[in-house]
């Protein structure tokens, strides 16, 4: 059975996962109530977990070298009781090889090798359908991925930044995002 994740531990793992958003990002990247992430931000603030800072005109929201300890401890519990490590495990060793293979692939797109590169994408996109079915088997939290990685490879036809932009939800992005998932859920080191 499919074990639902606490929406304090999606708030955090979020900001985790984003690195640096505002609340709305936050709140988006789990479909959670806007308002509700704003409260469950400032109680994480107020704990040291998460810290706000400013750029110009980008303001947001990230974790703390405390927040990210009490990300990994939530992650750890949470993994102990879906009873899921054996499978996250299994899956993760099987996106490696993907992973070796994306990364060649956005290379080659940030280089302007293009060649088949929405090709090569849609191929890793087939995998990650079959992964991420086997994770949410386990953790819903792992659903969309494979959504989010389609949907910006159909974008990138007529606009190339859905590829390896960083100011949209790119192929990139969702794949860096899956990988700080899987790693942050294991307790390991990339």
């Amino acid at each position: 059975m499919t074990h639902p994740s606490a929406t304090e531990l999606l708030v955090l793992h979020a900001v985790r996962l984003k690195g640096h958003a505002d609340t709305a990002a936050v709140a988006a990247r789990f479909d959670l109530d806007t308002h509700d992430t704003h409260e469950y931000l400032l109680d994480a603030q107020a704990h040291g977990w998460v810290t706000r800072s400013s750029f110009a005109d980008l303001a947001g929201w990230s974790l703390t070298t405390t927040g990210r300890q009490r990300n990994e401890s939530e992650l750890r519990d949470e993994l102990a009781a879906a009873g899921a490590r054996d499978a996250v495990d299994a899956v993760h060793e099987e996106f490696l090889p993907f992973n070796a293979a994306a990364s060649r692939v956005f290379t080659a797109a940030q280089l302007g090798h293009d060649g088949d590169v929405r090709g090569q994408l849609a191929d890793i996109a087939d995998g990650l359908r079959a992964l991420e079915r086997r994770l949410t088997a386990h953790l819903t939290r792992f659903t969309g991925y494979h959504d989010r990685f389609s949907g910006a490879l159909a974008r990138a036809v007529d606009r190339p930044e859905w590829i390896t932009g960083i100011e949209v939800d790119s192929c990139h992005r969702v794949w860096f995002e899956l990988h700080e998932d899987l790693i942050a859920t294991l307790d390991i080191s990339r």
